[in-house]
């Protein structure tokens, strides 16, 4: 390599000068199998947008995610087993709203596990409930009273995805960050054993390491479950998960806004999992940030794809965090025996694929650059340092590993990021690295190409201010439309076959019992879509409420999503089959602006459109003004809405909203 190079690779790592000095040995054995890494789709309705891309841009995407040896080049795909109830963003549809009732191309997660494996053939894919259509309960918010019951519902998805989508699932969860039930996860062993799909590993229990516990003291739990998986460990784990002998994973980790401080987030629990934890997998959440940024949690994606209007996305730092990794190990290596701890703060791990490969990844992430969301992370302090490598064993012959390094900035925007750097030479199995402060190294027998990465994708653009949509699609290919993000209940296409008019094809919401939820959301279907931004505007939609129990509404100016759209603001026009209407500042509808007569009816087409300017809100019913000058203050902005009263059937067509 030459002397200009190796300059660049020490660029503002002159003042190391502590040396610690690290055994890279082979030949004493090798510790644990390495799983992959990994993110997440779903939980909830994280993907959301990414479907409505236009090409070529949607492909250049899933290509950033899943393709090998090119960005992030992920080796696993958890998604959410769509329960129909709000999971983190928004709802994500089942694949059984009711007992009777099965189809497996509802929202978008097959077709996204479809994507992935087009691109890696190798990838693992795993799937988790968040939560579950009320059938599974029977009545009860509570997934494990029938166990037989859940169990039956969880093979149903992984034998549809066998049987519609020829996708393979490798893993199954239990419930995401919620109670297991020793039984139920039982139960759910033997039927997948006597269906065919003993190769169908569970994971358990997706929150904190409390399942070891049991596992320990019930030989049938132990041998049930193949991987203990915990959320956010923070790099630790427990004897009593160390002592069931299984893999260990990080099965839900990072959640950070995706700048250079979630990249050094990321950086740094990638290897700290494994050297302080023994966790051999670490699964991001969320895969790509593609859903609207003013939801919870807004941008803590690999990447961020959230303008399918525009086709606008940006590829996030993690995702070349990502790539140190994924681009030079492969699941099925093994981690070297090594303490993993620097002398002077950071971490190291080294893989072997144990054909005289070796992968050696380095970060030294400094504490205010490397916060994850969660948990607290306790003080610590990194100092520049000289490192010395002895490569003993098979590796004693090495003359010289491949260099990839990256450098976070924090006062520029000149962040470093995956460059190659050529060879580095070796001297007598001595390999001897000048570190610097937040910085990532990546030194490997690995030769692999890395091909660059596209053209700047369109510039960002706001949502259209004049927005129309019809629904009129004969054969939509998801069953959602287009950058309407459900909260509560589920929206669908839907083809009405009993009008012989202009609504033949309609939107519809289609859940009808309260599902087994996952947080506290409301009981109100809501779904939202377009500028958060947005303060005058006009929206138009017709609606019709198929059951005299129902009622719809729509709204303007809502302020709140996701976890919190129980507690949602804005200006919520409702109407209901009796002949009545109510103006809402909440979704809840507890506080009335306005309320009167409309003389709308059940099993009938009728027009709402809702006027905001300022600090005024009107109404219209069918083109003619229904109630007038109602006075608004708070919340002055957010996005437009449809939605319907309880969980009942109603049906929404010709929506348009126009704002300035």
């Amino acid at each position: 390599m030459t002397w200009r190079l190796w300059g660049f690779a020490l660029l503002g790592c002159s003042l190391a000068s502590a040396s610690g000095v690290y055994r890279l040995d082979d030949a004493v054995g090798l510790a644990s199998e390495f799983d992959g890494i990994g993110a997440l789709s779903g939980g909830g309705a994280t993907s959301r947008l990414l479907v409505n891309y236009p090409e070529p841009y949607r492909s250049q995407i899933l290509d950033y995610l899943f393709k090998p040896n090119f960005a992030a080049a992920l080796q696993i795909l958890k998604v959410e087993i769509g329960g129909d109830a709000q999971s983190t963003d928004g709802t994500e549809p089942s694949h059984m709203h009711y007992e009777d009732d099965e189809n497996y191309f509802r929202g978008y997660e097959w077709w996204l596990m479809k994507e992935a494996k087009k691109r890696n053939p190798n990838i693992k894919l795993i799937g988790l409930p968040w939560a579950f259509p009320g059938w599974v309960g029977r009545g009860e918010n509570w997934p494990y009273d029938y166990p037989d019951v859940t169990a039956y519902y969880i093979v149903s998805w992984i034998i549809g995805a066998k049987r519609f989508h020829d996708l393979d699932i490798d893993y199954i969860g239990i419930w995401n960050e919620r109670s297991f039930s020793s039984k139920y996860i039982k139960v759910l062993r033997k039927t997948m054993d006597r269906v065919g799909l003993r190769k169908v590993g569970i994971i358990a229990a997706d929150g904190e390491w409390d399942i070891a516990n049991e596992m320990l003291v019930d030989p049938y739990l132990n041998d049930s479950v193949e991987i203990v998986g915990a959320h956010y460990p923070g790099t630790k784990t427990v004897p009593s998960a160390l002592h069931t002998k299984k893999k260990l994973w990080a099965s839900e980790d990072y959640s950070t806004f995706n700048d250079e401080v979630g990249a050094g987030c990321w950086a740094r629990i990638l290897n700290q999992n494994f050297v302080n934890g023994k966790m051999t997998s670490t699964i991001a959440w969320n895969l790509v940030a593609s859903y609207y940024e003013d939801l919870p949690f807004g941008r803590c994606g690999l990447m961020t794809a959230q303008e399918p209007w525009s086709g606008h996305y940006t590829v996030n730092p993690p995702i070349w965090i990502t790539a140190h990794t994924t681009h030079f190990t492969q699941p099925g290596w093994y981690y070297l025996q090594a303490d993993g701890h620097l002398e002077k703060g950071g971490s190291y791990v080294a893989l072997t694929d144990r054909q005289g490969n070796l992968t050696i990844i380095i970060e030294t992430m400094t504490h205010d650059h490397s916060k994850c969301i969660r948990p607290p992370l306790f003080p610590y302090f990194v100092s520049p340092q000289k490192a010395t490598f002895h490569l003993k064993g098979s590796f004693s012959k090495l003359k010289s590993l491949h260099m990839w390094y990256s450098k976070l900035e924090f006062n520029s925007p000149n962040s470093t990021l995956f460059q190659s750097l050529g060879p580095v030479n070796v001297s007598e199995g001595v390999l001897i690295l000048n570190l610097g402060l937040d910085e990532v190294y990546t030194l490997t027998t690995l030769t692999a190409g890395f091909e660059k990465p596209f053209p700047d994708p369109p510039a960002s653009q706001p949502f259209p201010s004049d927005y129309k949509d019809d629904f009129n699609i004969r054969n939509p290919p998801f069953s959602e439309a287009p950058n309407f993000a459900d909260q509560t209940g589920v929206f669908e296409y839907f083809v009405n076959v009993s009008d012989p008019g202009e609504h033949v094809f309609t939107l519809r919401q289609v859940v009808t019992q309260r599902p087994i939820t996952w947080v506290t959301e409301s009981e109100h279907p809501i779904s939202i879509i377009g500028n958060y931004k947005w303060v005058n505007l006009t929206i138009t939609c017709d609606i019709y409420i198929e059951s005299n129990d129902g009622g719809a509404f729509i709204a303007g100016r809502v302020n709140k999503g996701g976890i919190y759209t129980k507690a949602a603001k804005g200006i919520f026009f409702w109407v209901f089959p009796d002949g009545t209407y109510r103006v809402t500042g909440d979704l809840g509808g507890e506080e009335v602006l306005m309320k009167g007569l409309s003389g709308v009816r059940a099993k009938a087409w009728h027009t709402l459109t809702l006027i905001l300017t300022g600090t005024n809100a009107s109404g219209m019913l069918n083109g003619y003004p229904l109630w007038a000058n109602v006075t608004i203050t708070d919340p002055g902005n957010g996005w437009a809405a449809i939605g319907t009263h309880t969980y009942e059937f109603t049906q929404f067509d010709n929506f348009h909203v126009q704002a300035n």
